[in-house]
């Protein structure tokens, strides 16, 4: 989509490397230049959030490594020593803490946003793909960062989780005991979550890398859902959607300040304050609030290997939502019945994230079966239905004139 390159050498310097390695030329080509649909809205703004929540995690992530100890004996103590005895340590830890948290809000939107707008059709298969696997990896790291503070949360959390692979039929238990490196979630457990903590957010980073390269290709999708037509549609990323996304992410950061500095513990769970101890279990063990809605799907489920089913299912039918939605029309603006739906499947992702920190029982395990019913029929049965069904709006010619309305015809 970006057409030829408009990169010109300025000097000698960029000249000489231009010539070797075009690394300039691919910036400017990528984020300067680019030419990007001219009427995207705020919700595009997330994009350059979550590489500001990434950047930021890796920062401060290595920073905190430094000062970390990776075993059972030591690892709460050094987390105190970071919060108490290293300058700003308090800070590093939570900007770390609360930028999880920050990092998933973001994610969240972004993904809500490409389900509105249709940005997983044809031709950006690949792209939403690689942002699923994206926000696999994300879960991935986000649990094992959980486990190091090595609290009571800390600790039961793992065990639950890691549990959760002993279901397997044959081969589940001989995960599990891999997984732990022992018999139970002990230091031999903590130092691999520690390692692959470490290591998961770099291949974010690659990934995020073939998620851009993948958007680069047919070009961003727009709130109209219409391929851009030709140079009218287009504005050049900068300075136009830089300083946009320059501002959001000024309104984004007071948000992130106001969680560290004055409510930095308000999203996370008091138990993980208490030292682990393997013989104390915790009244009622439960993940971060990003998890919590596969959570409740898991406890949804009375046999263990069903509930496993379900939640690892929850995330993988997401690889499989551009072929369900066949809808030919992309955007959600001129799909009011889809909307309706999609209004729906919000509240019910909403509800059962609220289920997942509640105790599982009474009432609370028949509404996440109905959510879990009701999210899985959302995927498999409501969108392959309306693709069928639904008769959409009429849909705008090109996206200038969904942005400047036809100037009216002379009368004759």
């Amino acid at each position: 989509m970006s057409g030829e390159s408009t990169y010109n050498p300025s000097n000698g310097v960029s000249k000489w490397l231009d010539s070797r390695l075009p690394i300039l030329r691919l910036a400017h080509d990528s984020f300067v230049d680019y030419p990007t649909p001219k009427n995207l809205n705020y919700w595009w703004t997330f994009g350059g959030i979550l590489s500001f929540c990434l950047v930021t995690q890796i920062i401060t992530g290595i920073i905190l490594a430094m000062h970390y100890t990776p075993h059972v004996d030591f690892a709460f103590n050094s987390v105190e020593h970071i919060m108490r005895d290293v300058n700003y340590g308090w800070m590093l830890r939570y900007i770390h803490a609360n930028g999880a948290s920050m990092f998933f809000i973001a994610v969240y939107i972004h993904m809500f946003r490409g389900m509105y707008y249709g940005s997983y059709k044809a031709p950006r298969e690949v792209l939403w793909i690689l942002g699923v696997i994206i926000y696999i990896l994300m879960m991935a790291a986000a649990f094992m960062g959980y486990v190091l503070p090595w609290g009571q949360m800390s600790l039961w959390g793992a065990t639950v989780i890691t549990n959760l692979f002993g279901a397997i039929p044959l081969v589940g238990e001989n995960i599990a005991i891999w997984l732990w490196g022992g018999f139970s979630v002990d230091n031999p457990t903590l130092n691999r979550f520690f390692s692959l903590h470490y290591l998961i957010p770099f291949l974010i980073a690659g990934v995020v890398v073939l998620h851009i390269w993948a958007l680069h290709v047919p070009g961003n999708n727009n709130p109209v859902g219409i391929s851009v037509k030709g140079k009218q549609d287009t504005v050049p990323f900068h300075p136009y959607y830089t300083v946009k996304d320059g501002f959001a992410l000024t309104l984004f950061l007071i948000l992130f300040s106001y969680f560290i500095f004055f409510a930095p513990n308000v999203l996370g769970h008091a138990d993980n304050y208490i030292p682990a101890n393997p013989l104390v279990t915790p009244a009622h063990i439960v993940p971060e609030w990003y998890l919590l809605p596969f959570y409740a799907i898991l406890r949804a489920v009375p046999d263990k290997l069903g509930g496993v089913v379900l939640m690892f299912g929850a995330i993988f039918v997401m690889f499989l939502l551009p072929w369900l939605d066949t809808s030919k029309v992309r955007s959600a603006r001129y799909r009011p019945l889809f909307r309706q739906f999609y209004v729906l499947f919000i509240l019910d992702c909403l509800l059962l994230g609220y289920l997942g920190a509640q105790p599982a029982e009474g009432v609370y395990i028949v509404l996440a079966r109905v959510g879990t019913v009701y999210y899985f029929a959302h995927f498999l049965l409501i969108l392959p239905i309306l693709g069928l069904v639904e008769k959409p709006k009429e849909v705008p010619e090109s996206i200038s004139e969904s942005v400047l309305p036809a100037a009216p015809q002379a009368a004759e």
